[in-house]
């Protein structure tokens, strides 16, 4: 490179940094001084509120070991359900939940090791809460 094509192309850098900086500034304000935009961001609290709240509830009908049953049960089903339609996301989600109240999860992840697709019980292996707790040796023999 020649000797002003260095300058350039830093002047040009931070050029362009700087209007990002600008746009980015401009449409925050432009958001922020929106008519709605209190009302809306109060709205999403409330019902991020609300959420948080339904899931107390939840846990609160967990101490019921027939609740727990029942749950354990729609869970796997769900996962189930989610599986066959090729929803690879959501059916993790349940079996996860599923393993979360089961009282062995030792063996229901056994059991889903032999009946899961490897790249599924990949994805389950990696969002299991109390994976990262265990001793790894436990957990690699479901992961070869």
């Amino acid at each position: 490179m020649s000797g002003w094509a260095r300058p350039l192309l830093l002047l040009l850098a931070g050029a362009c940094g700087l209007a990002l900086l600008g746009y980015g500034v401009y449409f925050d304000r432009q958001r922020r001084n929106a008519p709605d935009f209190q009302r809306k961001l109060r709205q999403k609290r409330r019902k991020e509120r609300e959420k948080a709240k339904e899931h107390d509830v939840e846990l609160c009908e967990m101490k019921n070991i027939g609740r727990v049953r029942e749950f354990f049960l729609q869970e796997v089903q769900l996962g189930e359900h989610w599986l066959s339609k090729g929803e690879h996301k959501k059916s993790v989600e349940h079996l996860t939940n599923a393993i979360s109240v089961c009282a062995q999860p030792h063996q229901l992840l056994q059991i889903l090791h032999n009946t899961l697709p490897p790249q599924v019980f990949e994805m389950l292996m990696q969002r299991v809460p109390y994976a990262k707790q265990c001793d790894t040796q436990n957990w690699t023999q479901y992961s070869s």
